[in-house]
């Protein structure tokens, strides 16, 4: 059976001499693996649509529940990327939290949405990293089911704590009067970071990243974000290290 999708690629391995095995966020398949034969070949035809992070039309051939790509083209490449490498190792750690949030044949047009935008806005310098990086976080969280609760304290109800602080082991805010060791909120915000993450949860997915906020209030949220989405998913990420090391 012959199949023409879109997709992202989220990993490619070296397989024998000149093949590749991808992992493909596709736009009406979910997250799949894929082998391009001969993708590593000079002059071969699948080799740009099949590199890591291109966004390509891919038309592949399935047989006994695997899939091998026979053609592709790119749609994007994201060439900013590729000439700063602190961008392309954060580039990589969305790639990482993609794949291991996203489900297998499970198709998620909202997740590759959001990782599409988010590696147009890396490459084209569009924002800071840190913002970036915040903004894919936590919407990635509530897309991937982890949705946090930032609507009110969720002790005493006030809907706009003067001194918020975030429980990333429960996905709550609670007031500074409120906190105690039962709700774990460690993280200290301000109004302006609380703000900030509100409108990621909740905003439009092509405005998500029109909000603003100075250095102090990013690192905030930034910091909420990250904690968050590592405690949830309780696992390292190799990328995310790295692009610590060169950012």
């Amino acid at each position: 059976m012959f199949k023409t999708t879109r997709g992202l690629i989220l990993r490619e391995v070296k397989y024998k001499e000149a093949d590749r095995i991808l992992t493909i966020l596709t736009e009406d398949m979910g997250k799949i693996t894929a082998k391009a034969r001969g993708a590593l070949r000079k002059g071969s035809k699948t080799s740009a649509a099949t590199q890591f992070l291109a966004f390509s039309e891919l038309t592949m051939f399935e047989n006994r529940g695997y899939w091998s790509v026979n053609e592709g083209s790119t749609i994007e490449e994201f060439k900013g990327l590729r000439s700063d490498i602190s961008a392309l190792a954060l580039a990589s750690y969305f790639a990482e939290c993609v794949e291991a949030l996203s489900d297998v044949d499970q198709p998620d047009p909202h997740m590759l949405q959001l990782i599409l935008n988010c590696l147009f806005a890396l490459s084209n310098n569009m924002y800071t990293q840190e913002h970036i990086k915040t903004a894919f976080e936590f919407r990635l969280m509530s897309l991937a089911g982890y949705e946090p609760d930032l609507t009110a304290c969720a002790v005493c109800g006030k809907q706009d704590p003067e001194e918020p602080y975030f429980s990333p082991r429960n996905g709550m805010i609670c007031c500074k009067a409120c906190k105690n060791n039962e709700f774990e909120a460690n993280i200290r915000l301000c109004n302006a970071s609380l703000q900030a993450l509100r409108y990621i949860v909740y905003s439009e997915p092509r405005r998500l990243l029109s909000f603003s906020l100075a250095e102090d209030a990013l690192e905030r949220a930034s910091n909420a974000a990250e904690t968050y989405l590592l405690m949830q998913t309780e696992r390292k990420f190799n990328a995310l290290n790295y692009w610590r090391q060169v950012k």
